[in-house]
């Protein structure tokens, strides 16, 4: 370890202090540092689909009277969209009746529960206080009457019918003392009171008798007013479904009409498992249009599956992208800011979007479209191109999308091409244009240590080293020994890839 990092000092100090070469560059290889905003983003295709709908039901039963729009149509709120036919007399007669019946319903609960609160009267005590008193009086009496009765037995137990005497009287006895003790039982019982089991049924009897008859007075109001007999649009927006007809007879809550904002999209996208970690709820994207010139539209992430979707052994994550309102971004476009580009030549397109085109993962045209956008300075997550004005475009279902997920971004920061990166070992440096040239004219060029920090699939950020509006060199051979900085993500577009 020792023998390497001196080795890569060595290197650092030769490069560092080499004396100036000298080279003739042509112009195209010459590009000025200059500031910009650095910005890595997850990137993958989807369609467009509306993210703000309502399904629309009649509150009461009925017959579909009439339907007032159809699918497609733009309805502005409180617009009425369907009725049902008039209520016949008949109906109101049955839900009189549900009242009535309600009603009683709740008087018999109301009686239960006080007759189970207040089970006994004074004068239920009073009676069974007495029936205690005669019980024990009757006792006495039998007592005594067996007694004596055990006392002839006793003296005579061969006496004709003493035997038979004895024994009834034992009986009559036996009797008093149960017909005692059911009594004390009965007294102490009322003097309890009421049952707590049972009074907290009853009362749950009445609550349900209550809420029944609330039920059916307010379907009956409703049924008077006519107020549920309609459908009405709780929001402007569009019919994108019709699922009744004239005549045809409909429950309370089915789903007649489904109504959507047409200003309101999101779009469904699959995010693979290397770089789901790295995207939250509330994190910035765009949405770009294919089908409307490739403008991008600025986004928000609104949801992400926390389950994961497995196909052929590849584990990606649902995430939804919900765009602005157009008034955003229409502010947007006015506030935007173009971006430190490097004109590419017609035809050219870097490595990693040639290896995704290989890959089948973007379009030979999308690829292009991107790299147009790039080099007019467009802000695809911050603005619309600018030939497009708020009135020009109108989003639809289902078109298909390239939605970007912002991860890391770095503002106002010195920006070079990747191009003009040289790695050796662990050393980083560019080749500097000076501005001196040697005796024959050619111009100076100084090889110059740089520290990078983060790097996209074009742009690399200059940390230390160099200063805004000197010139640096892209060598001829940069593409095939240049590399994106540690840590930086590569291209990769649909499927759910970083750049």
């Amino acid at each position: 370890m020792l023998i390497v990092l001196a080795l890569c000092l060595a290197s650092a100090l030769s490069i560092g202090c080499a004396s100036k070469s000298e080279t003739a560059v042509t112009e195209d290889q010459v590009v000025t540092v200059q500031r910009g905003d650095l910005i890595i983003d997850v990137t993958s295709s989807g369609n467009l689909s509306f993210s703000h709908e309502e399904e629309l039901a009649f509150e009461v039963d009925g017959t579909v009277g009439e339907v007032l729009v159809e699918f497609g149509d733009h309805v502005e709120e409180n617009q009425v969209l369907a009725k049902l036919d008039d209520i016949s007399e008949l109906d109101i007669a049955e839900a009189e009746a549900d009242v009535a019946n309600a009603k009683v319903s709740l008087k018999d609960a109301q009686e239960a529960l006080e007759e189970a609160e207040n089970p006994y009267t004074e004068t239920d005590i009073a009676r069974a206080e007495l029936a205690v008193l005669d019980a024990e009086i009757a006792l006495d009496d039998a007592q005594d009457e067996f007694e004596r009765a055990e006392d002839l037995y006793k003296r005579n137990r061969t006496a004709p019918g003493r035997a038979e005497n004895y024994e009834q009287k034992q009986r009559q006895l036996a009797l008093a003392e149960i017909d005692l003790t059911e009594a004390e039982d009965d007294l102490a019982e009322m003097i309890i009171g009421a049952d707590s089991l049972e009074v907290e049924q009853k009362q749950k009897q009445l609550a349900v008798a209550q809420a029944n008859l609330k039920e059916v007075e307010n379907d009956l109001v409703e049924m008077l007013s006519n107020v549920n007999s309609l459908v009405v649009a709780p929001f402007s927006g569009i019919v994108i479904s019709v699922n009744a007809e004239e005549g045809e007879a409909v429950k309370a809550n089915q789903v007649i009409i489904e109504l959507a904002d047409p200003d309101k999209f999101e779009a469904e996208i699959l995010v693979n498992e290397m770089d789901i970690s790295g995207i939250q709820v509330g994190a910035r994207a765009s949405i770009q249009v294919d089908a409307m010139g490739g403008i991008s539209l600025p986004a928000e992430v609104t949801y992400i599956s926390p389950t994961a979707v497995i196909q052929a052994g590849v584990v990606n994550y649902e995430v939804s992208v919900e765009i602005q309102s157009r008034e955003s971004v229409m502010q947007e476009h006015q506030q935007a800011r173009p971006e430190a580009t490097q004109e590419i030549s017609p035809g050219e397109l870097p490595e990693q979007l040639k290896q995704a085109i290989k890959e089948g993962r973007i379009t030979q045209e999308q690829a292009e479209e991107m790299i147009k956008q790039r080099q007019q300075g467009q802000e695809g997550w911050e603005g619309l191109m600018p030939a497009i004005t708020a009135e020009d475009f109108q989003l639809r279902e289902g078109l298909t999308v390239i939605v970007s997920i912002i991860i890391q971004e770095r503002n106002d920061v010195l920006l070079v091409p990747n191009q003009a990166i040289t790695r050796q070992g662990m050393v980083t440096f560019v080749q500097v244009l000076e501005d001196l040239e040697d005796e024959e004219g050619n111009p100076v060029i100084e090889q110059r240590l740089v520290q990078t920090g983060l790097s996209n699939w074009q742009y690399t950020e200059i940390i230390e080293g160099l200063t805004e509006g000197e010139k640096v060199v892209i060598p001829q051979s940069s593409s095939a020994t240049t590399t994106p900085e540690q840590g930086s993500r590569v291209p990769f577009f649909p499927g759910g890839g970083r750049h």
